[in-house]
């Protein structure tokens, strides 16, 4: 487990097994450029100030923590949600990609290209560019395209420039291959905002670091309100940043941490190591190490594969995965919304899904669950009448 920099081995950049820096030959002098830029910036305090700064001015930090009140008394559970749905932008993606565009100041580059499945780190690396006057490009599935209009409307409206993917399954994989294959082409003036704790090193360390503050503000929120750790923290899975950032300051707790995977996604609990993206980590794929399709009515977990620690964090048995169907996620969207008032993303009513089915059962009664709710579910909101006729 990587707690700090201090212990993290960059010289093998992984995790155990997993991660690793599987690039072409153009890039690597880019990702090794990164890797000193970031690890020099990560312990310069003026940097780490002006980042904390600007998340707290800008993107509204800290989030707060709140009690699920009625489902705490229905389920038997004492259930809490921080509330990453409340910062700027509407998601947990401003935390990393204001730090990526400080760093691409710091590198003299003047231009972000991004891949997004859901559009929120689309829209998150859109606003961040138009904050710090970077040009910004992105990369979307088409069937994404059409599925969150409205987020492909904002990134227009903040000044990016959307370009829809028709190769492979059209979503959030082939967005990251074609934003790969455009970083080799531009990677003089252009550095490629990965969204999630993938890619080569140092990506999956540095989004992890830059998505710390979630667990960092969540520790003693959660202890002021308890007295004590949560018995368990809950995130939904995709690539896994937002769960990586909510387990970080647990690692070395006693904390039951758990990421919930879709159904038709789960890398982790059926998936095998490959290499893929840049990084070695499990992945969906057919005897001759072919991608297969995820399929999630989630764009934003719509992905074969997941971020290298947290295969490494299931190696470990120190986290554990589970997955819940479509079914159960439109159950869990509709439930928060009518027991709390609180719309969720489809990425976090996963985490929120988990909960509810295993309240009583997996989760003891009484336990005290922490549920990182990464987004707001205004983007998901059409898909969810149009599922249910509405």
């Amino acid at each position: 487990m990587v707690e700090s920099l201090d212990s993290y081995d960059f010289s093998s950049g992984g995790f155990g097994e997993f991660g690793g820096r599987f690039v072409p030959e153009s890039l690597v002098a880019a990702v090794s450029e990164l890797e000193v830029l970031f690890r020099d910036a990560w312990l310069d305090p003026e940097f780490v100030n002006q980042y904390k700064e600007i998340l707290t001015s800008y993107a509204g930090r800290p989030t707060p923590i709140t009690r699920c009140n009625n489902l705490s008394d229905s389920l038997g559970i004492e259930l809490y949600l921080k509330r990453e749905d409340l910062t700027h932008t509407g998601s947990h993606k401003i935390n990393n990609v204001i730090g990526q565009a400080l760093l691409t100041q710091r590198m003299g580059k003047t231009r972000l290209i991004a891949e997004t499945g859901a559009g929120q780190h689309g829209v998150a690396t859109a606003t961040a560019a138009a904050l710090f006057g970077l040009k910004c490009t992105v990369y979307m599935g088409a069937i994404d395209v059409e599925r969150q209009a409205l987020n492909v409307f904002r990134m227009r409206l903040l000044g990016a420039e959307v370009i829809p993917v028709t190769s492979g399954s059209k979503t959030l994989k082939d967005a990251i291959n074609e934003a790969m294959r455009e970083w080799v082409a531009c990677v003089h003036d252009t550095h490629y905002c990965i969204g999630s704790v993938m890619g080569p090193h140092p990506y999956p360390l540095m989004v992890r670091e830059f998505q710390r503050i979630i667990s960092e503000e969540s520790r003693p929120q959660i202890n002021a309100l308890l007295g004590r750790d949560p018995d368990y923290v809950v995130a939904c899975i995709g690539g896994g940043s937002n769960a990586a950032g909510s387990f970080a300051k647990y690692l070395e707790s006693d904390t039951i941490l758990v990421g919930v995977e879709p159904a038709g996604g789960a890398a982790i609990i059926n998936g095998t190591p490959g290499v893929i993206h840049g990084m070695r980590s499990r992945f969906l794929q057919d005897e001759y190490g072919q991608l297969e399709e995820a399929q999630s009515i989630s764009a934003g977990l719509d992905y074969p594969g997941v971020g290298p620690e947290h295969a490494y964090l299931a190696s470990l048995k120190r986290a554990s995965y589970y997955c819940v169907t479509d079914s159960m996620v439109l159950d869990a969207f509709q439930r928060l919304a009518k027991s709390e008032g609180i719309i969720p993303a489809l990425e976090p009513a996963h985490a929120i899904a988990w909960v509810l089915k295993e309240a009583g059962n997996e989760i003891p009664l009484g336990s005290s669950v922490l549920v990182t709710l990464s987004g707001r579910g205004d983007k998901d909101s059409e898909t969810v009448a149009r599922i249910l006729g509405q």
